[in-house]
């Protein structure tokens, strides 16, 4: 073989193989950069664009797609406990790109401003997305709300205090209610309580095991996550870990543990329910006590789905949230 040949044949692997070394070692030493990069290129492939707001000097972070204004309202849309604004990307993935999309890190969460006097109860956090509703717009026209688990709840108070601003409301699998059956980990939510310090939260895992028990616990069916993928997920949010437990220990106090509950009664607007039959975080039945309470609201029980229903049904969730605000659409133009 050539010598000229030989050495352009080096080049080019050595080109081809530094790439792929340099992805490696990252998965390697810094997986949780990888886990960073790919919901980076999420977004980009998405076409949502991470913007910034404020109130005051307190900082939303969130992205968005789309205009306000179309055939349907806006739809915002409130992570849970201990995620981000990134957890809804699955979902989006299902919305038309003609639908005006804001999803905003929670208080403390990921890119919103983490205040260590702020107060994190229930009704604070909705005051807090009230504030991002004004610094952003959204307050100029009726628009959607979304919230899954603690931002269920949150979305669900929202409705109750601020009713005027909203079209709709969808709430999925939400906390802050009496469940007529206790999930096995509100059961251990109760040993929780008598030991507070000692005790280790399924929700905060510090390990990648407690990390896939998490998983096990969330969704139906086991996810297949590589080992290296667990320690990237684990590393982004380990360091949170502190604030993750004063927060939980917060929400699960007298002043927030049935704040949902206890504004059921002052909802007003179009109330939409999304459930997985097998959630073991917040057992199913209180889907059907939010209904007694609620009776204007529709009602969706998902099968195969446990409490993470963007994640593990997230087209069937976009469809159902689509058909909502058409539904709501057509009929504001009927009773015009």
């Amino acid at each position: 073989m050539d010598e000229s040949v030989t050495v352009t044949a080096a080049l080019v692997g050595t080109v081809v193989a530094l790439p792929l070394l340099a992805f490696f070692s990252t998965m390697w030493l810094c997986p949780g950069m990888i886990i960073r990069a790919y919901n980076w290129f999420m977004r980009l492939k998405l076409g949502l664009v991470v913007r910034y707001s404020y109130s005051g000097s307190y900082r939303f972070c969130y992205f968005s797609r789309g205009t306000p204004g179309g055939a349907t309202p806006s739809l915002l849309l409130l992570h849970g406990f201990s995620a981000s604004k990134d957890m809804w990307l699955p979902f989006v993935k299902y919305v038309p790109v003609e639908q005006h999309i804001l999803c905003v890190d929670m208080p403390g969460h990921e890119g919103t401003s983490r205040v260590g006097s702020d107060d994190y109860s229930i009704q604070s956090q909705v005051a807090r997305i009230h504030q991002f509703v004004q610094s952003v717009g959204l307050d100029k026209r009726p628009f959607h709300l979304v919230g899954t688990s603690m931002g269920g709840n949150i979305a669900g108070v929202y409705a109750a205090t601020y009713p005027s601003y909203l079209s709709g409301v969808t709430l999925m699998c939400p906390s802050g209610l009496v469940y007529p059956t206790e999930s096995e980990f509100i059961t251990r939510l109760r040993e929780i309580e008598k030991n507070p310090e000692g005790s280790t939260i399924p929700l905060i895992p510090s390990s990648p095991q407690e990390l896939e028990d998490m998983l096990r616990l969330c969704c139906h069916k086991p996810l297949k996550v590589p080992r290296q993928v667990l320690r990237g997920l684990l590393d982004n949010r380990i360091h949170h870990n502190h604030f993750y437990r004063e927060l939980f220990m917060t929400l699960v106090e007298e002043k927030s543990r049935h704040s949902l509950q206890e504004s059921l009664h002052l909802i007003t607007s179009p109330l939409q329910v999304i459930w997985g039959k097998h959630d073991q975080v917040l057992d199913v039945s209180g889907a059907s006590a939010l209904q007694a309470a609620v009776p204007h609201s529709q009602l969706f029980l998902l099968d195969d789905c446990g409490h993470t229903i963007a994640l593990e049904r997230p087209r069937r969730a976009a469809q159902l949230i689509i058909d909502f605000l058409s539904a709501q659409e057509v009929h504001s133009k009927d009773t015009e």
